[in-house]
């Protein structure tokens, strides 16, 4: 299946997950399954949050960043990919110059139809 996201309106999100700054989102979204290409702006950031019933992969293609996690920090950049387990929490703050952009996979693990 072809997703063509530059055909998906994009929503901007206002202080995401708590966090701060704008970050714009892209998704198609099915019951079991949720793919995005997000940019978030220059100096906003993710709130941390859990990622009780699902994973998250993100693959990262332009800007510059980090990734905070209980085990500390790691830079993002473009062709890092940074992947949250079930159960696992995280943030990202975009501390770059430019448009942090990335997609996004997120999976949902036996969520009822």
């Amino acid at each position: 299946m072809h997703i063509d996201f530059d055909r998906i309106e994009e929503n901007l999100i206002h202080n995401p997950r708590g966090g701060q700054g704008t970050f714009g989102m892209r998704q198609y979204a099915t019951r079991d399954n949720r793919v995005f290409r997000g940019r978030l702006l220059p100096g906003s950031c993710f709130g941390q949050h859990t990622h009780d019933t699902n994973s998250e992969t993100m693959f990262f293609l332009s800007g510059t960043g980090k990734m905070v996690t209980p085990e500390g920090e790691e830079r993002v950049y473009p062709g890092a990919v940074q992947h949250c387990p079930k159960g696992g929490s995280h943030y990202l703050v975009n501390d770059g110059e430019e448009d942090l952009v990335f997609y996004g996979v997120i999976p949902e693990h036996g969520m009822p139809g």
